[in-house]
């Protein structure tokens, strides 16, 4: 890791509180965040929740097994997958999020987009996080949204666009790159105004396995930027391409990397699967505690 200018960085403490519409959450332990896929297509579960009966009966299930948040999510970013555009990801999302809260009013939803005009109407029908992949490199209008609404922001690196990620991607140093991405972010977010941001290296998108885990294996760095870190390892091909299984077959991998990233700093988990997640996490705090 390089060795930058010391004020900007943190050796200890940091972000440790969130404001989630006015619910303020402490990441002194870590916290799930429940992937609810609303769309067709998706890498694991597409299609799986799609009508108002299965996105409730899955939301229930997270909330009852232990999740603090749920993604809801209505494009898909798999390798390969085409963007589509706001009206339709709006089309999908939208209904989906106020049947969510007709049914769970003190739920705080988190809402994956990259459109603008999307991540506007999802926080105004109550929405409380984006999750944006592209970091506002697809929309810059996203900034001016998550100012006016002053809600946690989560920033991802993605190398190119899931259409063409993994096209060969290429780093120097991949630690290092992804490293002053984020810091160079954190600086122009900073300087708009806007000091709740989560931080997510973005395994599996424009990445190898090779520097997913070297990602993985120095994701303990990032805590220098004084940001929660998110890891988003559930059922990814870095997991399934060395273990040449299908990710229906990753659960145990992805518990593996869960207690990895843990140790490393990661202070929410982004998962398909609560209850095996939050298991990882009381396990982790019976070391610390220990």
């Amino acid at each position: 890791m390089m060795n930058y200018e010391h004020d900007f960085y943190t050796t200890s403490g940091g972000q440790t509180t969130l404001n989630c519409g006015g619910k303020l959450v402490d990441f002194t332990d870590p916290h799930i965040m429940g992937i609810l896929n609303v769309t067709p297509d998706s890498f694991y579960d597409g299609g799986k929740f799609t009508t108002e009966s299965q996105i409730l009966n899955k939301v229930e299930t997270m909330m009852a097994e232990g999740a603090t948040f749920i993604d809801i999510g209505a494009q898909s970013s798999r390798p390969g997958a085409k963007l589509i555009d706001a009206e339709t990801e709006a089309s999908r999302l939208l209904p989906a999020i106020n049947s969510i809260f007709r049914n769970f009013p003190d739920i705080l939803i988190s809402v994956d987009t990259f459109h603008s005009s999307v991540a506007n109407s999802a926080l105004d029908s109550g929405a409380v996080i984006i999750n944006d992949i592209s970091a506002g490199e697809i929309d810059p209008s996203m900034y001016n949204v998550i100012k006016k609404w002053n809600v946690p922001y989560i920033i991802m690196h993605m190398k190119g666009k899931p259409a063409d990620m993994q096209n060969d991607p290429k780093y120097i140093e991949v630690v290092n790159e992804v490293f002053t991405y984020m810091r160079d972010k954190i600086i122009l977010l900073k300087k708009l105004g806007i000091h709740d941001v989560i931080i997510d290296p973005g395994f599996g998108f424009g990445k190898t396995v090779k520097q997913n885990y070297s990602l993985l294996k120095n994701l303990e760095q990032f805590s220098q930027l004084g940001k929660i870190i998110m890891a988003g390892l559930s059922r990814k091909s870095m997991i399934c391409k060395p273990l040449k299984i299908d990710p229906k077959d990753a659960l145990i991998g992805t518990s593996a990397l869960h207690m990895s990233a843990l140790m490393n700093g990661a202070r929410m988990l982004r998962v398909h699967d609560v209850k095996e997640a939050i298991e990882v996490i009381r396990l982790y705090k019976e070391m610390q505690d220990s």
